[in-house]
């Protein structure tokens, strides 16, 4: 159950302002059809975070037991600090959208997280919870849908009211004490 929340809170803070919650507003501007755009954040962010998840045990299963906590600790610490620094809105694989929103969902969301902090936390959380793997997927597909559900129904009106600032600073001070708490709890 840890991994399961801190997995989807850690995520679900990370996205906002983050370049996929970009996409979800663009796509809900150029798709009416909102299911489909939701269906296909669930099926690239459910591939996208498993790969990652299962990369982040392989990793966790090669590097010195003594050095994982100070690897996630300082890894979450530093994905804080990337927190900070706004996103941009990508627009290099526009030709996708001729596809249909469910198709053109799932790519642009797919190649929008490789990489990407939330991709990262990923890595690390299963690294983390190495015998949780399962609940790290989930947690992270929810914190994705979390963030990025409500943008798709009310993009426009929320992306006026949240300021973006106090989420950024308020999810640094997330993953910084996760980090500090994976170091102290060797």
């Amino acid at each position: 159950m840890e991994a399961l929340l801190a997995s989807a809170s850690a995520v679900a803070i990370a996205e906002i302002g983050d370049k996929t919650q970009l996409l979800s507003l663009f796509l809900a501007s150029r798709f009416v059809q909102r299911n489909a755009i939701i269906a296909g954040i669930l099926l690239a962010t459910l591939l996208n975070h498993a790969l990652s998840a299962w990369l982040g045990v392989w990793v966790a299963h090669w590097i010195p037991a003594t050095w994982l906590p100070w690897i996630i600790g300082l890894s979450f610490i530093a994905v804080g600090l990337w927190v900070l620094i706004p996103d941009k809105e990508d627009d290099e694989n526009a030709g996708v959208l001729r596809f249909g929103a469910f198709i053109a969902t799932c790519v642009l969301f797919f190649i929008a997280e490789i990489g990407d902090k939330t991709q990262i936390a990923t890595v690390i959380l299963a690294a983390r919870f190495d015998d949780a793997t399962l609940w790290v997927i989930i947690g992270t597909t929810l914190g994705m849908m979390l963030a990025n559900v409500p943008v798709v129904y009310a993009g426009a009106w929320l992306m006026q009211r949240l300021p973006l600032v106090w989420a950024r600073r308020g999810a640094c001070v997330l993953f910084a004490g996760l980090g500090i708490a994976a170091i102290l709890m060797q």
